[in-house]
């Protein structure tokens, strides 16, 4: 189904052939490589790891071996020298999440300009981090398709095994790498697999905050919850143009017939 996904929607575009993507070293990005090699075979796809001086080495390994394993061209371009001197030029304390945003549309943008002309970036967002809004506007969270974004984390390790992804990647702990130290789940507060729970029954089932808690949810994890998938709204959508004409991009021209003649 995502593989088929990845060839239908690629194949609507018609000049799209191959694919580019970011290989961390996680079963995020491991995941959507795989499938990209199934989906316009190995010689077609493009993987890149792109590692800060503080990134681990152990990443940078797991990223080419998997590359190795699943026969896809593999790139290393550091990102090092064009982020401090970023930070060179702006000057004064850079807050490490500034920093680790930065970091990501770097990244981004690498991916873009080597996906040029005929290649689509895609995405490794998963469903858990888009609903949280955990990840960077414009940056990780920035694609051409997204095979997994419809799938919580929880539910992406289990696709991860399926596809034939080493256990020492589908085991490790998730992290961005964007501070020595950081993980995913520390940063957030809450495991994964707490977050994909309710997450699971407030958005796919629909169930109230009040209704989680009688079925035995805890509280505060509901409403910390539901609050940063309120706020990271904006992450999820097109950036809003205000309308002043009859017909407005994002409003009411939205789809292929909206403008194709027959």
């Amino acid at each position: 189904m995502l593989v088929a996904f990845l060839r239908e929607e690629t194949a609507k575009v018609g000049s799209l052939r191959r694919a580019v993507v970011g290989l961390s070293g996680g079963i995020d990005s491991a995941a959507v490589a795989a499938l990209a090699a199934e989906a316009f075979g190995p010689q077609n796809v493009l993987a890149v790891h792109t590692p800060y001086r503080t990134s681990g080495e152990d990443s940078l390994r797991d990223a080419r071996d998997l590359a190795q394993q699943l026969g896809i061209g593999f790139r290393v371009i550091p990102i090092t020298a064009q982020v401090d001197a970023y930070r060179e030029l702006v000057g004064g304390d850079v807050h490490q999440v500034r920093l680790g945003n930065k970091m990501a549309r770097e990244r981004k943008s690498i991916e873009f300009d080597l996906a040029w002309p005929d290649g689509a970036v895609l995405g490794t967002s998963n469903k858990t981090e888009l609903l949280l809004g955990y990840g960077t506007w414009f940056g990780d969270m920035a694609s051409s398709l997204n095979p997994v974004g419809d799938l919580y984390k929880t539910q992406l390790r289990e696709l991860a095994v399926l596809l034939g992804i080493p256990e020492r990647i589908v085991r490790k702990a998730p992290t961005a790498e964007l501070w020595p130290g950081q993980t995913d789940e520390e940063e957030l507060g809450f495991t994964y697999a707490q977050a994909d729970l309710v997450l699971y029954h407030m958005v796919d089932r629909r169930l109230r905050p009040d209704e989680l808690v009688q079925a035995g949810f805890d509280a505060a994890l509901v409403h910390r919850i539901r609050e940063m998938v309120r706020k990271s709204h904006f992450k999820r959508v097109m950036p809003l143009i205000a309308k002043v004409s009859l017909r407005t991009v994002g409003h009411d021209f939205l789809y292929p017939r909206d403008w194709e003649a027959d």
